[in-house]
């Protein structure tokens, strides 16, 4: 029988469940390296998550391979015999098939706490028209699931995909079933965002009351945003018998995204007396990981974003200043450093030593760098030092996450030797020098862009690699104030196989009609100079595009092999 665990006020503890790594990697255009989930993994552990889902590991070997190693290196979550994170469940993803939780299993089996999570749909829509089976056959499937999965593990989730639009007796025949299988968790997802507040929470609250063994289980949420409330839905949910939420750092996710963790938390947090539930997040971890998930993934926090936005804290009204300056809480509900937001920073400069260099690192959340890590750190500070005046928290952090990515693409085919750019009012030329770290050759070419510097970098870059590179989204956004702020670029790419005799028109509707098979390609780069930070974010999405295209010709081969 799973047991809930409770404060000494007799609450429930609520589980945190983060799909980050899985289902916040689904959103249009992420992909995300192992090296770049390991670090995110680390600092979710730092955050106090309780359940990672790693991943989906039969999806393909990269997906197994970055599950297994989250599952070998960051479930315990040990640097010598200090512990620097929360030992976490690690979770793979298994559709209710014997060889996806096989499969599963292998990823997730060296992890100390481990659980497979499997589902299968039981909306009649879904049925009907994906599955092509009957209700029948529906129950003996997840049933026949979890029972396999109950022989590889102990901790077993099942998820009835499009809960949301299910029958709720057959919801109740489904979940009944799978209970007494061996189910220990039962997530109910909200898969398409379809479902009002009251209109969820009454759906748990039936369930519960109508399940054969509701007592034996934790009952979970997992709510999409397509009508903007994933967040709402998932707090009625709590009310109504919700212990765990499924939910991903800045509510990235398919579509219009999952439940925001920060939401959700912040919710409980603010409103203590009013939900039945209490959490253990590390709530001054929030805006760190934020910013971390965002620059990694290229997905941009939207300025007015609750909880982590930048103006999330910014008061412009004059009514509103005089107010908060008089007393904060007449208009602030959730103070900044609550959230790690405008935290009072201890300020590094050129002459800052190792010492407080660490130190600051080890608060930021970083203290776990291998000595090579920590020196090339310490070098990137120190040129950045020797640019400006003062190094900030942010600049630390946008830092890190920058050798964060290079660290990611240390398989990187091409690296940047050279740069040498002119610029002036008509058009700009870049000479750029790259060397090819398979085969140590040398290349150097140039361009002319009538765009500016950039433009002409990055087509030199093309030309050095051969190829017709589509650029998808460019965003420059400054870390700090003033003139010598560090900047932050980040891409999106896809490679261009059109060819050069099309009109403008056709390339245009070709475009069009592939903007949602493409495979795209993320870089983030960090500079004080932003031709430099473009060119590093540039590259560094070319050589995972590189990397996928000669593992996708392995593959090609390995299978003509095969055929053969």
């Amino acid at each position: 029988m799973t047991v809930t665990v409770k404060n000494a006020e007799g609450k429930d503890k609520l589980i945190i469940f983060d799909t980050t790594l899985r289902d916040g990697e689904q959103s249009p255009g992420v992909t995300l390296t192992v090296n770049e989930k390991i670090e995110i993994a680390k600092q979710l552990s730092r955050l106090g998550v309780d359940v990672l889902e790693a991943g989906f590991p039969v999806a393909s070997q990269g997906d197994f391979d970055a599950v297994q190693r989250i599952a070998n290196e960051v479930g315990p979550l040990m640097v010598g015999r200090e512990a620097i994170g929360k030992p976490m469940i690690i979770a793979g993803l298994a559709r209710a098939v014997p060889a996806d939780i096989k499969r599963c299993y292998d990823a997730i089996s060296r992890a100390p706490q481990r659980r497979i999570h499997t589902f299968l749909a039981t909306s009649d829509i879904h049925l009907q028209f994906k599955l092509k089976i009957s209700r029948e056959q529906c129950v003996q499937q997840a049933v026949a699931a979890v029972k396999f999965a109950r022989t590889l593990v102990d901790d077993v989730e099942f998820s009835p995909e499009d809960a949301g639009r299910s029958d709720q007796d057959f919801l109740c025949e489904v979940l009944s079933a799978v209970i007494e299988a061996g189910a220990t968790t039962l997530n109910i997802p909200d898969t398409v965002g379809y479902n009002m507040p009251e209109e969820y929470g009454a759906m748990i609250k039936y369930l519960v009351a109508n399940t054969k063994g509701s007592d034996k289980v934790i009952w979970s949420a997992h709510c999409h945003n397509d009508l903007g409330l994933a967040t709402a839905n998932t707090l009625s949910g709590i009310l109504n018998g919700i212990r765990q939420v499924e939910v991903t750092i800045n509510g990235i996710g398919e579509r219009a995204g999952n439940t925001a963790m920060e939401e959700v938390v912040m919710a409980i947090h603010t409103h203590p007396s009013y939900f039945p539930v209490y959490h253990t997040i590390n709530t001054p971890q929030f805006c760190r990981i934020s910013q971390m998930v965002s620059s990694l993934s290229g997905m941009a926090v939207q300025a007015n974003k609750a909880i982590v936005g930048v103006n999330a804290f910014l008061h412009e009204s004059g009514i509103h200043q005089d107010g908060v300056l008089k007393n904060k809480t007449t208009y602030e509900i959730i103070a900044p450093e609550t959230v790690g937001a405008n935290t009072v920073n201890l300020v590094l400069g050129k002459h800052s030593g190792r010492a407080a260099f660490r130190s600051r690192l080890a608060a930021l959340g970083y203290g776990d760098l291998t000595d090579e890590e920590f020196q090339l750190a310490f070098a990137k500070f120190k040129a950045l030092a020797d640019s400006k005046k003062r190094v900030t928290e942010q600049d630390l952090i946008a830092l890190l996450t920058d050798q964060v990515t290079t660290g990611a693409n240390e398989n990187a085919t091409y690296v940047i030797k050279t740069l040498q750019v002119v610029s002036g009012t008509s058009f700009a030329t870049a000479t750029v020098q790259l060397q090819n770290t398979k085969t140590e050759e040398v290349l150097i070419d140039a361009a002319i862009g009538k765009s500016g510097p950039i433009e002409a970098v990055f087509l030199a870059i093309q030309r050095l690699v051969g190829k017709r590179i589509r650029l998808l989204k460019f965003d420059i956004t400054a870390v700090g104030e003033g003139v010598d702020a560090l900047g932050q670029v980040s891409v999106k790419v896809a490679e261009d196989d059109s060819t050069g005799s099309e009109s403008d028109e056709a390339k245009q509707q070709d475009e069009n009609d592939n903007a949602f098979n493409m495979p795209t390609f993320h870089g983030h780069g960090a500079d004080p100079d932003i031709i430099q930070a473009a060119t590093k974010a540039y590259l560094s999405a070319i050589n995972r595009l590189v990397n996928a295209s000669e593992k996708q010709e392995k593959r090609v081969l390995q299978g003509r092999k095969v055929d053969v």
